[in-house]
């Protein structure tokens, strides 16, 4: 079947990815759901045919960007995510990061420091193909560097020369974004609406204008929103036709918040 290019499908996951071609997808931005910790309507989803099929449909040097969290039962974290990440590895994918989305939450009173990230892992298919990295200002421009570094052993050497800080600097893997950070109004009643300024720097990060970008949880249809609006194509999948309605709506729109 030809590709459903810049479409929100309203259906199973699986099944949907079941009639891509192989090699096709260039990108996915996708956060499935947390263990039991929302409904998302009642619906059930299947972790093994997802990770299989995202392999399948994932191009040579594509990304999959992973974003999870674990739920608290009994006193104890499920440990999904990491499951979840080490199933990806022995079906083939690289752990080419493993990322920290570090935000606020409301505290929860129990005995343990109040949780402040989730997951992102970054899975790829070989070699990234695209890397378009995000930079910031250093706080130390311009200001120069010892002559002296300390070695492997331990033991301090003498460098030819100090270098001095360049004015930007790489964009560290830990990636603060305050809750509610570009959620927009019109995601009604979507329970855990992506932040879109999340979605748009991974969809910088590791594809290119005229890409094609998959969400097989497209929820409120956050990250084919970014991608639209960020040059490249998109392909949403949501099985909750209430969600299907407000992805669209937010398309239609297609201006930021």
């Amino acid at each position: 079947m030809s590709l459903p290019i810049n479409q929100i499908i309203c259906g199973d996951n699986v099944e949907t990815l079941q009639g891509f071609p192989d090699d096709c997808i260039d990108l996915t931005v996708t956060s499935p759901p947390y263990d039991n910790l929302r409904t998302y309507g009642g619906h059930s989803w299947d972790f093994e045919g997802v990770a299989q099929q995202l392999w399948r449909v994932t191009k040579p040097g594509g990304v999959v960007v992973w974003v999870v969290n674990d739920a608290t039962v009994d006193g104890s974290e499920t440990g999904t995510s990491f499951r979840q990440a080490l199933r990806f590895m022995e079906i083939g994918f690289k752990l080419w990061d493993t990322m920290i989305y570090q935000t606020t939450k409301q505290p929860l009173n129990q005995p343990r420091y109040e949780p402040k990230f989730e997951f992102m892992f970054v899975l790829s298919s070989g070699f990234p193909r695209v890397w378009n990295p995000i930079k910031e200002r250093c706080a130390y421009a311009g200001t120069k560097t010892s002559a002296r570094y300390r070695q492997a052993n331990g033991e301090m050497k003498e460098r030819h020369g100090a270098a001095t800080i360049a004015e930007q600097k790489v964009r560290g893997n830990i990636w603060n974004i305050p809750s509610g950070n570009g959620k927009a109004e019109i995601a009604g009643n979507h329970p855990a609406t992506f932040p879109e300024s999340l979605a748009r720097d991974h969809i910088l990060s590791w594809s290119n204008e005229g890409d094609i970008v998959l969400d097989p949880f497209s929820g409120s249809g956050t990250t084919a929103k970014m991608a639209k609006l960020m040059g490249r194509q998109f392909i949403g999948i949501e099985v909750n036709p209430e969600y299907c309605e407000i992805a669209e709506e937010r398309l239609r729109q297609g201006v930021l918040f």
